[in-house]
């Protein structure tokens, strides 16, 4: 009998890893994650979205929502998913997270909004205020939000994340705290750092360095991170790096190129210690995919990683595990 108990036990611990998705997570896994769309424009069916849950659960925010149908798909193909794509959308998909209201980021809630299920979106007011007065206004599109013009249909309650307040996200095991950041003034965005239990990740969306940006934004958010980066509890950061060094900075539009995010890495750095950043996954995020960009950028990445970081490169429908 207790040996058929503690089978019983292994079985359940190893059903519940594989729950989250069609693979089997590495032990010791806090986060699931899958990218449904990696690009920085351009790429209409590959624009910034990620599925986050906690390991062991069917439960995720998709933080961004440039595409998700496409990138559902190709994680299904991928067998990320034992599920079709409708069920992926309808029922894993608990909530949204929105960094900032441009195109790229919000055109697969948009769209997929009318086959979509009620569930929560979060984000900073300015944001929400841009998602339900210039597109859930009946005229870009139906008002699929709980304010604004009449009759609204209520199928999203907008949600509005006080900065560096502790907010749960409904339906999941996870929690977040938004952090402003300067998308090139005046348009703000917001970092989200998501929690399950005593793990975190961090997710930024687009932002340009406080040199280029005159803020302290990411000071300030490298601040807050420092006690968890000291005691190993970051698990991964995403961050955009848009455009490779050769972008005048006149040109950058509020986003990083390859230096300027090692740059800001190095104030991270200067906080915590070089040594509790090795190794530490730094995922890139909203790279530009006109022709050359990206070699460009890897490269340059590569070479600058003087802190050793972990730099992973994602790709459309591929499950990362941190």
């Amino acid at each position: 009998m207790r040996i058929l108990l503690l089978l019983c036990g292994v079985w359940l611990q190893w059903g519940a890893a594989l729950s989250a998705c069609g693979q089997q997570l590495p032990a010791g896994a806090a986060f699931a994650v899958v990218p449904l769309g990696v690009k920085g424009g351009l790429a209409e069916g590959n624009l910034s979205a990620y599925l986050v849950a906690a390991a062991g659960s069917t439960d995720y925010v998709c933080l961004d929502a440039g595409s998700l149908r496409v990138g559902i798909e190709k994680a299904v193909v991928n067998q990320v998913f034992p599920v079709p794509a409708d069920e992926v959308l309808k029922r894993y998909i608990k909530a949204y997270c929105i960094s900032h209201a441009h195109l790229d980021h919000v055109a697969g809630l948009l769209l997929n909004a009318p086959d979509d299920a009620p569930k929560h979106i979060y984000g900073l007011s300015e944001c929400l205020a841009t998602i339900q007065n210039d597109y859930f206004n009946w005229q870009a599109w139906p008002n699929f939000g709980n304010a604004g013009n009449p009759p609204a249909l209520r199928k999203y309650q907008l949600q509005a994340l006080v900065p560096q307040q502790v907010s749960p996200i409904e339906n999941t095991r996870l929690s977040v705290q938004a952090f402003v950041l300067s998308h090139g003034s005046p348009m703000q965005s917001a970092a989200f750092l998501v929690r399950s239990q005593d793990s975190y990740l961090l997710y930024l969306g687009d932002t340009g360095a406080d040199e280029i940006e005159k803020t302290h934004n990411l000071r300030s958010l490298w601040q807050a991170l420092q006690p968890l980066v000291r005691r190993g509890q970051l698990k991964a950061i995403f961050i955009e790096t848009s455009y490779a060094n050769s972008q005048p900075t006149q040109q950058l539009f509020g986003h990083l190129t390859p230096a300027l995010m090692m740059q800001e890495m190095a104030a991270l750095a200067q906080l915590t210690g070089a040594p509790a950043l090795r190794g530490l996954p730094v995922v890139i995020t909203h790279i530009k995919p006109s022709e050359g960009n990206e070699a460009a950028i890897k490269k340059q990445l590569v070479e600058a990683n003087a802190l050793q970081l972990k730099l992973i490169f994602p790709e459309q429908g591929q499950l990362l595990t941190f």
